[in-house]
């Protein structure tokens, strides 16, 4: 397997985590989103992801793009250890935190939408980080409001092993961490990404660890 990634991007990073939850063995291939214009929109990358995002994945000669459809993939073909519950409403929860971060929060704050807002629009940095802190904060609020106090909220987002669901919301709260927004009154978001930044699996998926990392 091959992933087409960027360290900092939130659904590659997702990807990384699950492979690396499953044991998978996987080659990086960095596609780096800002040198040169973004190497995302040359020719040889759209032709293989004509959408110019990361993730992609190359499985056996056949590319997957979009992160969530990516993971299910893994999850069906790799049944071990699963990332979805063994029962449909589990399966549904999980389901709607994941999306509610990957469908809801991560698209209005990509880079290719504050880019917009700073090079089309003419927002200034403050402004774009101000931007991005008022969505993230309002969403991540809305995603503790469906985690705490919810009897299958345990260790993770749903029981005491990680799902789907954490493999977004730990890239989520690293972005969130990175933008400075304020997660102080976001205990149960705390806790479960501390938990899972414990892990092996997430901390070798970690943008910082990653062969393509600015440092």
């Amino acid at each position: 397997m091959r992933l087409y990634t960027y360290f900092r991007s939130s659904a590659a990073y997702r990807v990384r985590i699950a492979l690396n939850l499953k044991g998978l063995d996987w080659s990086p291939v960095a596609v780096h989103l800002v040198r040169s214009g973004g190497e995302q929109h040359l020719p040889d990358y759209r032709a293989l992801n004509p959408a110019g995002l990361v993730p992609a994945l190359e499985d056996g000669g056949h590319v997957l793009t979009q992160s969530l459809a990516i993971m299910e993939y893994l999850d069906e073909t790799h049944p071990a250890p699963p990332l979805l519950p063994a029962d449909a409403l589990g399966r549904a929860r999980v389901r709607a935190i994941a999306q509610s971060i990957a469908c809801d929060i991560h698209p209005i704050n990509n880079l290719r939408v504050l880019q917009y807002l700073t090079r089309e629009l003419g927002a200034s940095d403050e402004q774009k980080n101000a931007w991005y802190r008022h969505w993230v904060t309002q969403g991540l609020a809305a995603l503790e409001q469906m985690l705490a106090g919810h009897p299958d909220t345990a260790s993770f987002c749903h029981g005491d092993t990680p799902t789907l669901a954490d493999c977004c919301l730990v890239p989520q709260v690293f972005n969130a961490r990175r933008f400075g927004c304020d997660l102080g009154a976001m205990p149960v978001i705390q806790r479960i990404a501390e938990r899972c930044e414990a892990l092996e699996a997430f901390r070798l998926a970690a943008p910082q660890q990653q062969a393509d990392a600015e440092h």
